[in-house]
């Protein structure tokens, strides 16, 4: 079951997203006010990033982060799937995949959906070829500036 990010559930994603930076799915960790901003602005209702949290027999079990740009190339509205966390717990459990079939209905302005992963990740890249995702020919850089409060 999706739930929307609410207030009641704040300290349950930090504690999961705490969990996701420390793990082997991203390359690098970020400092803990990052993760508390995003929770803000998905409850002020940014239009650029949404919150979803995974519910497991009556447990918060997971979330995911996903972010909306445009794009030239795919013809629109792009949404980022730019975190997805399943707890250890709940792993093999469908989450995902009940997730990832949820994003058409739940974003039915979407040109495309993008992710991306770490290249060794092979369980995720499995589930992500499941879904219908493919690999891209292209490599990601990024340039970080610290301007934000």
């Amino acid at each position: 079951m999706l739930i929307p990010f609410d207030a009641a559930h704040r300290e349950a994603y930090l504690a999961m997203a705490r969990d996701f930076y420390a793990s082997d799915a991203v390359d690098h960790p970020i400092p803990p006010a990052q993760m508390e901003r995003t929770y803000d602005q998905v409850l002020a209702g940014s239009p650029y990033v949404a919150g979803y949290l995974f519910s497991h027999q009556g447990q918060i079990a997971g979330y995911a982060l996903l972010m909306k740009s445009w794009s030239q190339e795919a013809g629109g509205i792009v949404i980022w799937v730019d975190e997805i966390y399943v707890a250890p717990e709940a792993r093999g459990a469908g989450l995902g995949t009940a997730f990832f079939q949820a994003l058409p209905s739940l974003f039915p302005e979407a040109a495309a959906f993008r992710l991306e992963l770490e290249p060794d990740n092979q369980k995720a890249r499995a589930l992500y070829g499941r879904m219908g995702f493919s690999p891209l020919g292209y490599d990601q850089m990024v340039r970080i500036v610290q301007n934000n409060p």
